[in-house]
């Protein structure tokens, strides 16, 4: 079951103004930043997460995307609260790298619950106050490896390839109900995991992106808050890459 953050009163649930917008897994990297974004547009912002500190101005609730039960009761919970979903940020995800040989099935399937099929979860009980309110965004966060491919990733590029198929069937099923739905596809980006890597690995990256560094998180999050505004209203099954030119459209 989800459970409300419970340092967050009440009284600092209640909208604020602008749309709701769902991130999930808001607490750091990309889904921080896409978070942060929106709260300074005068959204109210909500997270499904795990755990974790959360941007100031961000409800979260916590949850985990591989049960639907704790989906479900996330998103009542939101819609009691703050008021029926506008916008979905499917950000949630893992990565159990291994090379094929030696991947096991959990490290497969673990990755395919969270990154495929926690996303479905999540867009399945978000669009339906959108279909009422015939209008809606849902952006899914993939990455450029889902089509560009990456060694010791079968999984993960498996699951962000896959998210590709999901946005396209959603716009080709509720497109004439004002719903778009579209793929955001990062390359390298400037977080704690890239930081972590070793100065002579993170130069060898750099050198193969044309434009010769690593994104930061608010260029995402940008991309993403275009996405989710009216500017982008006939703008759906896009897949959007943040990469500097590393996929090449790929």
């Amino acid at each position: 079951m989800s459970r409300r953050r419970e340092e967050q009163p009440v009284a600092e649930q209640e909208a604020t103004g602008g749309r709701v917008v769902v991130v999930t897994g808001a607490a750091r990297g990309i889904g921080r930043a896409i978070a942060e974004r929106f709260v300074a547009a005068g959204d109210t912002v909500a997270t499904i997460y795990r755990g974790g500190d959360l941007p100031e101005g961000v409800h979260g609730f916590v949850a985990d995307v591989t049960q639907t039960a704790a989906v479900d009761a996330a998103f009542t919970e939101i819609e009691q609260t703050l008021g029926a979903p506008a916008v979905l940020v499917a950000n949630a995800g893992v990565t159990r790298d291994q090379l094929l040989m030696r991947m096991s099935d959990d490290e497969f399937e673990q990755v395919v619950d969270v990154n495929l099929t926690g996303t479905f979860r999540c867009v399945r009980r978000a669009s339906k106050a959108m279909i009422r309110a015939r209008s809606g965004r849902i952006v899914l966060i993939g990455s450029v490896v889902g089509l560009y491919g990456g060694p010791g990733q079968v999984n993960y590029s498996a699951t962000k390839a896959a998210l590709v198929g999901m946005a396209r069937s959603i716009t080709r099923e509720l497109g004439g109900r004002g719903i778009t739905a579209n793929v955001v596809a990062p390359g390298f980006v400037e977080t704690d995991m890239t930081a972590a890597l070793p100065e002579e690995t993170q130069k060898r990256y750099q050198a193969s992106i044309p434009a010769g560094r690593f994104a930061t998180t608010d260029e995402v999050a940008g991309v993403v808050e275009f996405l989710a505004s009216d500017a982008a209203a006939y703008v759906s099954g896009a897949v959007v890459p943040v990469d500097g030119g590393l996929g090449m459209g790929h």
